[in-house]
Formats: structure tokens, C-alpha cells, sequence
């Protein structure tokens, strides 16, 4: 007769058994930015998780570089450190050789050099670049991850990205909407929009809650605001 052993699983296991290293991991968040007249919004929650943990609540992923710029970034919670100390670096070399700082359209262009530079090992973050230009126009910049970028109205990057963005469309593009008057944006409409379209995604993305960090850019400097969202 022959017997036959069952091959055993799980940590019991006689095979062999594959192991690999990832040199990233996705610690979630999202951010968005909206670019009005002579104005600029940038919201970001606050949460960095990984898989079913969360790691912390107070995580802030908006940066500001200048008085009128801010960058919201998320993604690899390791890449995001890196890059912003390399932007941080950057811009204090300019400021000390120039003796003034960077304008957005500058820090935009920056950035995407810096991005390319990497585009065999990208960084693995969702950058979306917010604040006011030298004629005091608001403006937004998106980047893919190798730093091909353009200048939008409004955007929504990282994990509720897919969720955030049909709103803004509808909303501030008018995008299915008929017989509707395309009014200027305001500045209390895009900030109430910021915590509505967040407070949505909260309710159906685990990887954002615990708080949203709002910065208001104009050309009188950068306002913070911070407002609550679900905390489970």
C-alpha cells in the first residue's frame, strides 16, 4: 500500500516558501487643492495607516515651502519625508543665492525636475502643488509620479482621490450640469466644499479621517485651519 504524507500549510510547512522585500509601502491619506480668482485651497486629512492599523492620527500632509506656496503630499510616508527635505534644501539655496523665495510657478517646475531625476526609482507620493503666482492668480499643479505636470483649476490625489474628484467636477467644473450660471468661485464656497467633499470621503475610505488641515494661500501669507472628521 501506498501512503501518501498531505503536504502541511500555513508556518508548518515543508515546501519551499517565497520571500520578497518591497521598497515601499502606502500609508494612505489624500489631498486636494482649488485654485479661485486671487486664491488658493489646499485640504489634507490628517491619518497615516497601513493596511488595517493606523499608525497615527496627526500626520499633517501639507507643507508650506514659501509664504505663497504649499504643497500637499501622500503616498509612501517614507518618500514623502525624503522629498519634502530635498524641496526644503532647494529653496533655502535659492534663498540665500537670490535673496528672495521662490515663486509657485518656480517651486512647480522644481518640482518636477526632482521627480524626473528619480523616474528610475520614482518617489512614491501624490503630489499636488497650491498658491498664488506673481500676477496673484491663484493656480494648482498635479504631477504624475515622474514629474510631468500642468496647471489646473482644481485636483484630488492620493486614496479617495477617485471619490473626491466627480465632485469637483460637478461642482466647480459644472461638469452634468444644464442651465447652470457659472458663477465666480468664493472663497467660503471652496473652503466649505473642501470639508463636505472630505467629510464624504471619510464615511467610505478607511485610509481617510481623524481631521482635515485646511490652508488658505492669498497674497497676504498662508491660513491654517483644522476640522474634524470621523475618527473609526
Amino acid at each position: 500500500m501506498n501512503f501518501e504524507v498531505p503536504e502541511m500549510q500555513g508556518e508548518y510547512a515543508t515546501g519551499p516558501k517565497q520571500l520578497y522585500f518591497s521598497p515601499y509601502a502606502f500609508n494612505g491619506g489624500t489631498v486636494m487643492a482649488i485654485a479661485g480668482e486671487d486664491f488658493a485651497v489646499m485640504g489634507a486629512d490628517t491619518r497615516l495607516s497601513e493596511g488595517f492599523q493606523i499608525h497615527t492620527r496627526d500626520s499633517p500632509k501639507t507643507h508650506q515651502l514659501t509664504d505663497k506656496t504649499v504643497l500637499g503630499c501622500c503616498g509612501f510616508h517614507g518618500d514623502v519625508l525624503t522629498l519634502t527635505k530635498v524641496i526644503e534644501a532647494r529653496l533655502k539655496m535659492y534663498k540665500n543665492e537670490h535673496q528672495r523665495d521662490m515663486s509657485s510657478g518656480a517651486v512647480a517646475a522644481m518640482l518636477s525636475t526632482i521627480l524626473y531625476y528619480r523616474r528610475f526609482f520614482p518617489y512614491y507620493v501624490y503630489n499636488i502643488l497650491a498658491g498664488v503666482d506673481s500676477e496673484g492668480k491663484g493656480c494648482v499643479y498635479s504631477y504624475d509620479p515622474v514629474g510631468s505636470y500642468e496647471r489646473e483649476t482644481f485636483r484630488a490625489a492620493g486614496s479617495a482621490s477617485a471619490m473626491l474628484q466627480p465632485l469637483l467636477d460637478n461642482q466647480i467644473g459644472y461638469k452634468n450640469q444644464q442651465n447652470v450660471e457659472k458663477l465666480p468661485l468664493s472663497r467660503e464656497k471652496a473652503v466649505n466644499l473642501v470639508k463636505d467633499v472630505f467629510i464624504s470621503a471619510a464615511e467610505r475610505d478607511i485610509y481617510t479621517g481623524d481631521a482635515i488641515i485646511i490652508n488658505v494661500i492669498d497674497k497676504d501669507g498662508v491660513k491654517t485651519e483644522r476640522f474634524p472628521l470621523r475618527r473609526d
